[in-house]
This record gives C-alpha cells, structure tokens and sequence, in this order.
C-alpha cells in the first residue's frame, strides 16, 4: 500500500470536486446576475468533462478567461473555508459509516442464524430418544 500515491490521489480528486463546487456557485450568481452567460457556461461545462478539474479549466481558459479566474478564486476560498477541519471530518464520516455497516451486516448475519433451522438431532421435534435407566 502506498500511502503517498493514495494521499496524491484524494487530494486530487478533492480538487477536482472543489472545482466542481466551485463552478456550481458561479453558475448560481450567473444565473442572478447574467442568465445568457448563466446558459453559456453550463453548455460549456455539459460539453466538458468536469471530472477532472484542471482540464475543464484549461479548456475554460481557452474559452472566457474571466470565467475561468471567478472559478479558481471561489475554488481557493472553499479549499481555505474548508481544509482545516476536512481531515477531522472524513475520519469521523468513515468511523460512523464503517460502524454503520458493521451494524447492518451484523444484523443480517444475526436474522440468518434464527431463520436456518438447528442441524442438531438432539433439538428436532419429535425425535427424542427413549432415557435408557440401568
């Protein structure tokens, strides 16, 4: 397992879903500011793949700098808003979510158990054997 690659890996993918985020609340103000380039801008991001953050950007870039920028700013200022209490959060979002699942399985495993009938000859109805007395 290596740590440093995984670690590169959701820091990407965080920046991506910040730019993604990011988007979402400029298309917001567009759409109460300048609901043509509101329209614009959402046919862009349709035609874009947002998935990855930096290439939706660069292609932005070609496209409307100005947009591009508004973007990377709002995307700075939720990385800021957010960075220091996000590692605190996702440990405790996967302690619940993996307690939560533990749970759940734990009950399923536990509503098997009484719906299996016992295999054991000594707890079957009607089976029981005759006490032999010396």
């Amino acid at each position: 397992m290596d740590l440093k690659q995984i670690a590169k890996d959701t820091s990407k993918t965080v920046i991506s879903y910040l730019t993604y985020q990011a988007l979402q609340t400029v298309l917001a103000q567009l759409r109460e500011t300048d609901p043509p380039l509101a329209l614009w801008l959402h046919q862009f991001s349709s035609r874009e793949k947002i998935q990855n953050g930096e290439a939706y950007l660069q292609a932005l870039f070609q496209e409307r700098q100005a947009i591009a920028f508004r973007i990377l700013t709002v995307r700075e200022y939720l990385a800021t808003e957010i960075c220091d209490f996000l590692p605190e959060m996702v440990r405790t979002g996967i302690q619940q979510a993996n307690l939560q699942q533990r749970t759940e399985q734990l009950e399923r495993m536990t509503q098997l158990d009484v719906a299996v009938p016992s295999s054991h000859p000594d707890h079957q109805s009607g089976s029981e054997e005759p006490e032999v007395n010396d």
